[in-house]
């Protein structure tokens, strides 16, 4: 997990730049920048929100954690299966994205 990644997660809380959960994730995948999928999601809804996200060409990155894990990383005392980034820079984006697949491939 990157500090870069830590620290748009926590600002896009603070502005409620984002989605939480796979349901939300799903209906509102049109403004969104990047996906961010624990290792909790079911298998059905990973599906469909890789789906979803292939035909409207959002990035999917899949965190190794739970859902718990991601949602001690936003801040909040409930399991977040799902989560998308809405206001993100497209240089945080690519270097969030290119630090994940540097992960990997080691």
């Amino acid at each position: 997990m990157t500090k870069l990644l830590e620290k748009v997660i926590k600002e896009a809380m603070e502005d409620n730049k984002c989605s939480l959960g796979a349901k939300e994730v799903v209906t509102s995948m049109k403004s969104s920048k990047l996906v961010i999928l624990s290792d909790s999601v079911p298998k059905n809804m990973l599906e469909k929100i890789h789906e979803t996200a292939k035909t409207s060409k959002v990035p999917t990155m899949n965190l190794k954690g739970s859902s718990v894990a991601l949602g001690r990383l936003c801040g909040t005392q409930f399991r977040i299966s799902a989560l998308s980034l809405k206001a993100l820079s497209d240089v945080n984006l690519k270097s969030i994205l290119k630090e994940v697949e540097q992960e990997n491939q080691q």
